[in-house]
């Protein structure tokens, strides 16, 4: 029977929307002004937007100018006390409300084509009525602002610098990974779109299919996530060569960072990929609010360097920056690939039956929630190892580490499911256990499949969630796996049942990548 708990979702959309990236009102000092404007979108839409210009510029100055799109459900005001650093230190700002939401008009496109036609007509604007200097063009964005933004790089050959936080590169693989619905990360994002916007009747439509499963539409839904998925314009953004920044978190819960890390590895032209710990722009959140934030800083030497030219040193760094989630500092890697070199093998023998529908303790926890938790407090979500029912969870456990274990970048899993029934769901979970059989959560993935023979046989091979996670020593890993996880839709009739076994000649195993000490 598939579970949906909408209601619990669309609650968590309430309650976390503060989380999304409001900033309050920022005020213009001497140092620069704010003006409050209204700009034709495509179709003449009027889109809610305001402009931070520096202050005491001489007449016929020219400077670099940055569009800011705001996030999901996010008014105008979201990047005004980013827009006044960056007026403060020589870029013409301008930030607007996506169309849609607020008082923008229009109605909610999902990154759809009016979207991005919309961007290119704020930079018409932009350089029509500031002095923003028309080789000098980048664009930023938490979250929907990301995604807009990196599409528009795809269209508009004079976006020179982008900065994408918190975004999507690939929609399909962010909240339908493992062919698996992310309930409360689309929840979330519907329910606050109809609390703060006018969502247009394809999205409707496309939220009503997906949150109910039905798979007549399912390759409507993809085509519409494709369309609005900058990974499937790659060619374009190749050719255009804009300088692509991207930072995410470990944790996020809305956009997990496999999508980016993939859609980083493809780009041809200058590219910076950071990781940090927490969930859905709360990396950034900080610096929206004026504190000091190591994303904001990170993207204004980004900009000061491909938009001023700047010799801040940003292109001679190693281009993949990641944070552990513990105290430990940032390192430094060439590209995703050497993140991932150092594999290390995890045998999963002997076999596990399950009785499906039934959780078993073992969860990705709340989303926006226990990311955050994680980030400030370094509590992610916990289960007791030895107490997961047997009957409804899989464990396999390594031995005791004699040294600590670093855990960087993406673990797979390959093993066999025999299923009772043609579709059914599982959720994959990596633990560090301690001594007395607690486990914290390091990663995990949803996986779920459709017409299969009961009765048969057949491999899986699942990425987990990239992370980045220190198992101390004296502690083990175990690979735990169940049916249900709040955070997904599942598919697993009443009554049905998995069986993961490790056959001889095609043995289960997850590979784990550790960096070398």
């Amino acid at each position: 029977m598939r579970r949906t708990a909408l209601p619990l979702a669309v609650s968590a959309a309430l309650v976390a929307g503060a989380a999304l990236g409001l900033a309050p009102a920022a005020h213009a000092d001497s140092a620069g002004t704010v003006r409050f404007v209204d700009i034709a979108g495509d179709g003449g839409t009027v889109l809610k937007a305001n402009v931070v210009t520096p202050a005491g510029a001489s007449a016929g100055a020219r400077f670099p100018v940055i569009v800011l799109p705001t996030s999901w459900a996010v008014p105008q005001i979201e990047y005004l006390t980013q827009a006044q650093q960056l007026a403060d230190s020589g870029y013409v700002v301008v930030s607007y409300n996506s169309r849609g939401f607020w008082q923008s008009g229009g109605e909610i496109e999902t990154a759809g084509p009016k979207d991005v036609a919309d961007a290119s007509l704020v930079i018409d604007w932009a350089l029509a009525h500031t002095p923003a200097d028309p080789a000098k063009v980048g664009m930023a964005g938490v979250s929907y602002g990301a995604g807009i933004s990196l599409l528009a790089a795809a269209h508009d050959k004079r976006v020179k610098a982008v900065a994408a936080l918190s975004g999507w590169a690939d929609l399909i693989d962010s909240i339908y990974s493992g062919r698996t619905q992310h309930l409360q990360a689309a929840a979330l994002l519907g329910g606050a779109g109809y609390l703060t916007g006018r969502p247009g009747p394809e999205l409707q439509e496309t939220l009503k299919n997906f949150l109910s499963s039905n798979l007549d539409k399912e390759d409507e839904m993809i085509a519409w996530g494709r369309e609005r998925s900058a990974a499937t314009q790659l060619d374009a953004i190749n050719a255009n060569r804009p300088a692509i920044m991207l930072g995410n978190a470990w944790g996020d819960t809305i956009f997990p960072p496999n999508q980016f890390a993939s859609f980083y590895e493809k780009l041809a032209g200058p590219k910076r990929l950071e990781f940090r710990p927490g969930d859905h722009a709360t990396a950034e959140a900080t610096g929206l609010l004026g504190l000091p934030n190591d994303t904001w800083t990170s993207a204004h030497r980004w900009f000061d360097h491909y938009l001023k030219g700047v010799d801040n040193g940003v292109d001679r760094e190693q281009p993949v920056r990641l944070k552990p989630r513990s105290d430990a500092g940032y390192e430094g890697y060439p590209d995703w690939k050497s993140v991932n070199a150092n594999q290390h093998k995890l045998p999963l023998g002997g076999s596990a039956h399950l009785w499906a529908n039934v959780d078993s303790g073992a969860d990705g926890g709340i989303v926006m929630l226990s990311n955050l938790l994680d980030q400030f407090f370094q509590a992610p979500p916990i289960a007791s190892i030895p107490l997961l029912p047997r009957a409804f969870a899989g464990v396999w456990q390594s031995e005791r580490y004699a040294t600590p274990q670093r855990v960087r970048g993406t673990a797979r899993l390959h093993t066999t499911v025999t299923p009772t029934a043609g579709s059914g769901t599982f959720v994959a979970y990596l633990y560090d256990v301690g001594p007395l059989g607690v486990g914290k959560l390091v990663t995990h993935a949803p996986y779920t499949f459709h017409g299969r023979e009961p009765g048969r046989p057949f491999a899986v091979d699942l990425e987990l969630f990239a992370t980045a996670y220190d198992v101390p020593a004296g502690h083990r890993l175990a690979l735990v796996v169940d049916t249900v996880d709040p955070l997904y839709i599942e598919h697993n009739p009443t009554g049905a049942q998995l069986t993961f076994s490790s056959p001889a000649a095609d043995p289960s195993h997850v590979s784990v990548p550790l960096r070398p000490e």
